[in-house]
């Protein structure tokens, strides 16, 4: 499985690479208005992370029957306020006000209490950090994903609680959408949980915004149990 990941992310990279000298550059985010744009494309799920591989454990929690169509919104909220939702946005607001990301991805990678978590992480953020540099000729190390999509939009004229609240709301969506692929829950009814996920996530935002590493905590149990048991499934859609 190991190997199989890395030749997936590996290929992910080597085509990014082979492709950068065709790719146009994007004009520039110094305004409001263009890093708005550019923030929606590298949130889209066109954006080639991988995103849609993962369920941050969600996968066996559906299985099991203890997230359901009724009690996804609970999930998530739970997620936002005390799990990966609420570490990630730490993170993020973190390294938009980072001068050491190396050591903040260090962090990052020990806040990850299952290995398929710590390997979501670092292979979105590393293909994140490859598409980027593609973008704008601008080379980043590998990294975490909160960290690298955090480094790359350190520069941008927006509120950091703008910046934070697109990154959760992306997190959310695509947790959305593998339930939408899972249960029966109709595109609708997942975009009408989103739309009700929505002041939550404005209000973590504003609160990350304003964190320092000591912030930086889960108590997310029953999530991180879901990830590990995960890891045993015999047959799963998600990488995690």
């Amino acid at each position: 499985m190991d190997c199989r990941r890395t030749l997936r992310t590996g290929t992910i990279i080597r085509h990014i690479t082979r492709t950068a000298t065709a790719i146009p550059k994007p004009t520039n985010t110094t305004t409001p208005e263009a890093a708005r744009l550019f923030l929606a494309q590298v949130l889209s799920p066109a954006f080639p992370v991988g995103g849609f591989a993962w369920s941050q454990g969600l996968e066996w929690a559906m299985d099991q029957g203890i997230v359901t169509r009724a009690t996804l919104p609970h999930w998530l909220a739970d997620w936002l306020e005390h799990g990966a939702g609420w570490t990630d946005a730490v993170l993020v607001a973190l390294s938009l006000q980072a001068t050491d990301h190396a050591a903040l991805d260090d962090l990052a990678r020990a806040a990850c209490l299952t290995s398929q978590r710590l390997v979501e992480t670092v292979e979105q953020g590393t293909a994140f950090a490859a598409t980027f540099a593609a973008l704008t000729g601008q080379d980043r190390p590998p990294a975490a994903l909160p960290v690298a999509f955090g480094r790359a939009c350190a520069d941008m004229p927006l509120p950091y609680p703008e910046i934070i609240a697109a990154f959760l709301q992306a997190q959310a969506a695509a947790l959305i959408s593998a339930a939408v692929r899972f249960l029966p829950l109709g595109a609708v009814q997942g975009q009408g949980v989103l739309a009700a996920l929505q002041p939550a996530i404005m209000a973590a935002a504003a609160r990350a915004a304003q964190a320092t590493a000591d912030d930086l905590a889960s108590t997310g149990w029953g999530a991180d149990i879901a990830a590990m048991r995960h890891e045993t499934m015999p047959v799963r859609i998600f990488r995690s």
